[in-house]
């Protein structure tokens, strides 16, 4: 019998899914990491109608456990206290970011691709989107967390997009109104109704292609064993931004009901020391990596299982080597 179902989902009901709480993360998942580069390259993506890869979900409800935490930037809503329904195995750095860019008024907390932690809000310049269709990538900009591009070290006002208004008069589009732009429509109708054609277009070009967009799905289901939803991620997380040998050993003991992350790092929210600090005040061990510290056990239960081996069978011919 097969454990997965696969399906598609419109990416509106995907993001309401995950702003309703309904999808959610297993705990174990790292953190959200795309940069500034990445975050327009998929909204030029989605506007254009290209394939961006499949969402791979579990069922909740089965015999796999895992702690879950919300889509990052929606830590805070109270509808993230629910239990959800699915949880995101792959694909989570794009829905994060679609979640953020498309659902969320505040600004998006990203980087530049130096690495510099940046807040963005990100805009649809609707006139160059309408006349260079096919150079959309030029339409998307980023402004900073008070909705203004600087110049001149910050000290000069390039663009300013802080009200509605200014928003229509300069005919900027808000990605966080891409869903559902009502209240937009009704101030530009208010405050440049000449500017209205020219938006219509942009609407249908635009867009209808975020309103229309299909996502495959492939979700497991809550009968799947949690040796196979393990080896699934692990498969799964071979490719785009590869986890370490710790996170895919989180992943590993999440599934037995023991959080690796917060036994290492500590969790002020679930009242857990972190082992690193704790291991960090004898000298020898301070700067000591998460990895380093797994291959040491290893090592260690791997000697504890030679001697066992050692005392069964005086011959030496089943004695396993230590390693790790």
């Amino acid at each position: 019998m097969s454990t997965f179902d696969s399906t598609k989902s419109s990416l509106q009901d995907l993001l309401k899914g995950i702003c309703d709480g309904k999808i959610q993360l297993p705990d174990f998942q790292r953190g959200w990491v795309w940069d500034d580069d990445h975050i327009r390259d998929l909204l030029v993506s989605i506007a254009r109608s290209f394939p961006v890869g499949a969402i791979m979900l579990l069922e909740t409800g089965g015999q796999v456990k895992f702690q879950t935490r919300p889509v990052e930037g929606l830590e805070n809503c109270d509808n993230q206290k629910v239990n959800p329904e699915k949880l995101i195995l792959d694909d989570q750095q794009r829905r994060t970011t679609l979640t953020q860019a498309l659902s969320l008024t505040s600004p998006v907390k990203t980087r530049t691709s130096m690495g510099k932690r940046i807040k963005r809000h990100y805009y649809f310049d609707i006139k160059a989107a309408v006349e260079s269709p096919n150079d959309l990538e030029s339409a998307v900009i980023a402004v900073d967390e008070n909705r203004q591009l600087r110049t001149n070290f910050g000290r000069d006002v390039e663009l300013d997009l802080s009200t509605r208004e200014l928003e229509c008069e300069q005919l900027f589009f808000p990605c966080d109104q891409v869903m559902n732009s009502d209240e937009w429509e009704e101030t530009l109708n208010t405050v440049a109704p000449d500017n209205f054609p020219l938006y219509m277009s942009f609407r249908k070009d635009v867009l209808k292609p975020f309103r229309e967009y299909q996502l495959p799905v492939i979700q497991l289901q809550k009968e799947t064993s949690k040796e196979a939803v393990c080896l699934v991620f692990e498969k799964v997380n071979t490719g785009g931004v590869q986890l370490s040998v710790f996170e895919l050993i989180t992943a590993s003991y999440a599934a037995e009901g023991f959080n690796l992350r917060d036994d290492w790092f500590g969790s002020e929210l679930r009242n857990v020391d972190s082992r690193k600090k704790r291991i960090a005040k004898d000298p020898l061990l301070e700067n000591v990596e998460a990895t380093e510290f797994l291959q040491a056990i290893t090592l260690v239960q791997t000697l504890l299982r030679k001697k066992s081996d050692i005392a069964a069978d005086k011959s030496g011919k089943s004695i396993r080597p230590v390693s790790a």
